[in-house]
């Protein structure tokens, strides 16, 4: 002997609410047979009747203006989301860049981690890193003056908080680099 179960309150009101006539006598027909969903029963019943507001006439010439003004003022004070050029590097594209601008790539992650003063960088190096990196000088100096967030500061185990540290000229990490003088004079060039 197999017992069946009823139908949980959840099931009854979802069948009623796609049944293909709510009327009333499928209303009258889930009442019968699932009198301990009455009052569920009805209030779905009186959704699914409902008339819907459906608002015929066109908005006024000078209603949809005032819209349009309002909108226009919304996206002049919404503030652009500068992309961030250095996220979507995968390891292969990191190493490239690194090759192309002949610097090694402990340079390109200190760019990535905001670690150089923007300021202190030659706009034509700028230039050079924001061409491999598919970005405009503008967009990049933009990106580059935005400190990071902690996700983007490497975090290994570590006793201590790990922070991004204080952003160094471009000089200095070309020397804390390793990178011979005259290349490092060339690279500081800026003509």
């Amino acid at each position: 002997m197999t017992s069946t179960s009823r139908p949980t309150r959840e099931d009854v009101l979802d069948a009623f609410a796609v049944e293909p006539d709510a009327g009333r006598e499928t209303l009258e027909r889930y009442l019968r047979n699932y009198p301990e969903h009455a009052a569920a029963l009805l209030d779905i019943s009186r959704e699914l009747s409902r008339d819907l507001c459906d608002d015929e006439d066109a908005l006024s010439a000078e209603a949809q203006s005032a819209i349009n003004q309002a909108w226009r003022q919304h996206i002049d004070v919404a503030p652009e989301v500068s992309a961030d050029p250095f996220t979507a590097l995968s390891v292969t594209a990191f190493r490239e860049i690194a090759q192309t601008l002949e610097v090694p790539r402990q340079v390109i992650t200190a760019f990535r981690e905001r670690r150089v003063l923007v300021g202190s960088v030659p706009r034509r190096f700028l230039a050079r890193l924001a061409l491999a990196l598919n970005s405009t000088v503008d967009s990049l100096v933009e990106a580059l003056s935005v400190q990071p967030g902690p996700a983007a500061v490497r975090s290994f185990k570590s006793d201590v908080k790990p922070n991004a540290g204080t952003p160094v000229p471009f000089e200095r990490l070309l020397v804390d680099a390793g990178i011979p003088d005259d290349k490092r004079k060339a690279l500081m060039a800026d003509d």
